[in-house]
């Protein structure tokens, strides 16, 4: 019996990320994901959206067909 496996290079957050302290964040997500760790990823709200930033993956939890990840925002794009 097979698992359904989804390989993302892009952290698209739809909103639902958690701010955990200054520049990391939590975010869950339906289904098992996986993403490189300790790299720069693009950080975008939808995925055909707009760049926000660049963040890093610190961990990567599989469990219960869910997939959370924290990562650390290393660049944010401003349009100030």
């Amino acid at each position: 019996m097979g698992m359904p496996l989804e390989l993302n290079t892009m952290i698209v957050t739809k909103g639902k990320e958690k701010r955990l302290d200054e520049n990391n964040f939590k975010l869950t997500k339906d289904g098992y994901r996986l993403y490189p760790l300790d790299i720069p990823l693009e950080v975008k709200k939808t995925k055909d959206g707009e760049l926000s930033g660049t963040g890093i993956i610190q961990t990567l939890t599989l469990e219960d067909n869910q997939t959370t990840i924290t990562y650390k925002l290393v660049a944010l794009k401003s349009t100030n």
